[in-house]
């Protein structure tokens, strides 16, 4: 697993993440950030965003061959986060391991603090 950064990544996601191609092939970068919503109170947002969208207040955590980008206010809520990828056809995908949340609704992909 990936250390010393705000956000985690194993080793699982990050391999995940570099077979989409498109970070690399199109230069974009992976947005990960948090909105209110969801079961639990907030929901974790991924999408794919061009340098041109990024904003200042962005903070980019740089890994192997791309970057993930971080508003301000989501990185207070996700900090020290991990997130890995499991391959199962039931409640596989993406996983949020958040050590900030006091509860998670039942698929993981929302949270209250």
């Amino acid at each position: 697993m990936m250390t010393n950064k705000p956000i985690k990544i194993t080793n699982m996601a990050l391999q995940r993440l570099l077979s989409l191609n498109c970070l690399e092939m199109n230069k974009v970068y992976l947005r990960i950030s948090v909105k209110q919503g969801g079961c639990s109170g907030m929901s974790y947002l991924m999408n794919f965003v061009k340098s041109e969208d990024l904003q200042k207040a962005d903070s980019i955590i740089e890994f192997e061959n791309f970057q993930i980008v971080c508003d301000s206010k989501s990185l207070l809520y996700l900090y020290g986060m991990s997130l890995d990828y499991e391959d199962s056809l039931i409640g596989g995908g993406f996983q949020f391991s958040n050590p900030n949340a006091l509860n998670t609704c039942g698929c993981g992909k929302s949270f209250s603090v």
